[in-house]
């Protein structure tokens, strides 16, 4: 058995090409409405910005971030905005879209049938909600640019930042979806993910909460996903950034794996 699984596990360039094939199937079963998903999943953050960063930022004023730093409410916003973009749109893909094809469509029954193992469907399924994450991504630095609330050279810093968040919440959702037992479910997610989006520092700095509550926020992915992103884009990123990252590397690894391993347990048996 293990001189049957050990090859699979080490050659990188086969699992590569089949990871990438499972992602070409999604591309090609939804290139005819691959545009309204974009402009769905950009215009929402676009709209909190507007409405929130720049109306209610008017109200607000200047704010003063721990470094000292001066920003507008709007520059603070911004890459809160981005991150959750980032998380929404891996979301999105690998949780009812993912759940359904497992669990209804039945579309990986088939595809292990073929050379493809859990782990590449995973990671192909992964890919593919990147693509939708990472135009999200882009489009929304486009316009932070456009309303000078970063600079160029930030925005080509924040947009891998963002790809990371992606990654990152796209493993988490994948796993989370493999525990699901029907789309009721997913109502306890929609409001696990809303919360996250109101108190990761979303909207006001984390130091504004009670000791214990900011202990709580600042131990959340998306917190960490805000605090990189936006110590880029504003330019007050120091060595934090390094436990951003690794927090976000050790979501993504261990996302990949558990979802991979239940996948397996679902799929076989």
């Amino acid at each position: 058995m293990v001189s049957l699984v050990l090859p699979r596990l080490v050659d990188v360039a086969a699992a590569t090409r089949r990871s990438t094939s499972v992602a070409e199937r999604n591309v090609a079963a939804l290139k005819s409405v691959y545009w309204l998903l974009l402009v769905s999943g950009f215009v929402e953050p676009l709209l909190y910005l507007l409405s929130i960063g720049v109306g209610v930022g008017a109200l607000v004023g200047d704010l003063t971030l721990s470094g000292g730093q001066v920003v507008t409410y709007a520059a603070f916003v911004a890459p809160a905005m981005l991150a959750s973009s980032a998380m929404t749109g891996a979301l999105s893909e690998t949780t009812f879209n993912f759940f359904g094809k497992m669990k209804y469509m039945k579309l990986y029954d088939g595809v292990i049938a073929t050379p493809v193992q859990p782990f590449e469907i995973a990671l192909g399924e992964l890919g593919w909600a990147m693509l939708r994450g990472g135009s999200y991504s882009a489009a929304f630095l486009v316009v932070m640019v456009g309303m000078d609330l970063t600079t160029v050279a930030r925005a080509l810093v924040a947009f891998p930042a963002a790809v990371l968040v992606g990654f990152a919440f796209g493993a988490l959702g994948m796993t989370i979806s493999t525990f699901m037992r029907s789309w009721q479910d997913f109502d306890l997610m929609g409001s696990a993910q809303f919360t996250l989006f109101l108190f990761s520092g979303t909207f006001v700095p984390a130091e504004a909460y009670p000791s214990l509550l900011r202990w709580v926020v600042e131990v959340t992915p998306l917190y960490r996903a805000v605090h990189l992103i936006r110590g880029v884009t504003v330019g007050t990123a120091g060595w934090a950034w390094v436990l951003d990252v690794l927090y976000l590397l050790a979501v993504l690894v261990v996302g990949l794996l558990v979802a991979s391993r239940r996948m397996g347990r679902l799929l076989y048996r």
